[in-house]
């Protein structure tokens, strides 16, 4: 039942003031407000000074660390935040888990919920791997050894799926999880499935949700070998696998997170145009290979002053990516979402290291961003997959 807001939020207040704070998660926007701040989560630690309460605010592009001891500083740095328009809480004690979604009316839905173990107050902890090399899912896939050792042959790859769980964990809010069904990631085009296993993983033990993974790709080989994988781990009713094409109509569910790295070409389109139908609140895309914007170029001539872009081919290529990239993150803008366009691991582990990361909010972009980016298409005569598919939606 709904209940007024700042009654709810007194709630919230006086949980993170709590001596027994586990962590609180502040997140998403209410409807109609601007929020430059898109995350900011609390947890005590002890420092040399005895304990603290450490507040991290993830805006944009990065991380504000601040430290409050208990008192009057730690209650104003709490009222500021609980002052900006955040849509919800998550606010975790030894005694209680509370969680409020602010309504499109403005109002509070809280519940509470059992308490959690105490919290890891170590201020210099040893890198924390999502993924520990001695993860059962490593082993059954061949990146680490039976004793729990990565093999020095699949560092790489042990490397790529870390990097990936690390951008999987900044995004996903736990708090938007569903509440009355499982949560659902589709992984579009997940060859091995490494990566569909390590969410599978991360979600179902570290988060500690009920969760439901479906991977699709065309290959039957894929199917049979990710199939038998999921039964060796005992995880075949909660891990399955499709044979098709990547299209929002192979699922008539659904889709909370959808995955899709290294869809070659315009198979990134696909994914991306079926993560938007099944308004996903959160997509991953590692694109891989640009071919299809690359052969529209060549086939247009280059708007002046910008011949030197394209006149050789290995520029015209590396142009071509970025652009095929950029025009995808506008397009997903276009239909409400947040989209960052980051590093997915360093090149040398692999040329293909782009990520679109994006968090759907069904906010309307800016008015002029549909006219910049058709400006953008006209100039360069290039028209992406992505914006056909996403027009036949309309």
């Amino acid at each position: 039942m709904a209940e007024p807001l700042p009654s709810a939020l007194a709630q919230v207040r006086a949980q993170l003031l709590k001596p027994d704070l586990v962590r609180g998660i502040a997140s998403g926007k209410q409807r109609g407000a601007s929020q430059e701040l898109r995350r900011v989560e609390l947890r005590p630690v002890d420092l040399k000074g005895g304990r603290h309460i450490q507040v991290v605010s993830f805006d944009a592009t990065q991380a504000i660390t601040n430290n409050h001891r208990h008192g009057p500083a730690l209650e104003t740095a709490i009222d500021a935040l609980l002052a900006k328009p955040f849509g919800n809480w998550h606010v975790e004690t030894t005694e209680s888990t509370l969680q409020l979604r602010v309504t499109k009316k403005g109002e509070a839905v809280v519940s509470l919920g059992p308490g959690v173990t105490g919290a890891d107050t170590a201020h210099d902890r040893a890198k924390d791997r999502l993924l520990p090399a001695d993860d059962p899912v490593l082993i059954e896939l061949g990146i680490s050894d039976a004793q729990g050792r990565v093999k020095p042959s699949r560092q790489a790859k042990y490397r790529q799926v870390e990097e990936f769980l690390r951008a999987l964990d900044a995004a996903f809010d736990p708090t938007r999880a569903p509440r009355d069904r499982p949560l659902r990631v589709v992984d579009l085009g997940c060859g091995n499935a490494y990566l569909t296993f390590a969410a599978h993983r991360f979600l179902a033990h570290r988060e500690g949700l009920e969760i439901e993974v479906i991977g699709v790709d065309r290959k039957q080989q894929s199917l049979d070998h990710n199939t038998t994988v999921a039964t060796r781990l005992g995880i075949g009713d909660s891990v399955r696998f499709l044979r098709g094409d990547i299209d929002a109509q192979i699922l008539d569910v659904p889709v909370d997170i959808t995955l899709a790295l290294h869809a070659c070409d315009t198979a990134t389109d696909d994914a991306l145009a079926a993560a938007v139908a099944w308004e996903s609140a959160l997509v991953l895309a590692a694109p891989c290979c640009h071919h299809d914007i690359a052969r529209q170029l060549r086939r247009s001539p280059t708007p002046p002053p910008y011949g030197l872009l394209a006149r050789d081919g290995i520029l015209r290529e590396r142009f071509a990516d970025t652009l095929t990239d950029a025009l995808r993150a506008a397009l997903l803008r276009l239909v409400g979402y947040r989209v960052d366009v980051m590093e997915f691991i360093e090149s040398q582990h692999t040329p293909r290291n782009t990520l679109l990361r994006a968090v759907r909010t069904g906010s309307p972009a800016p008015d002029e961003a549909e006219a910049e980016l058709e400006t953008l298409m006209q100039s360069w005569q290039v028209r992406p997959r992505l914006a056909a598919l996403l027009a036949e939606q309309t």
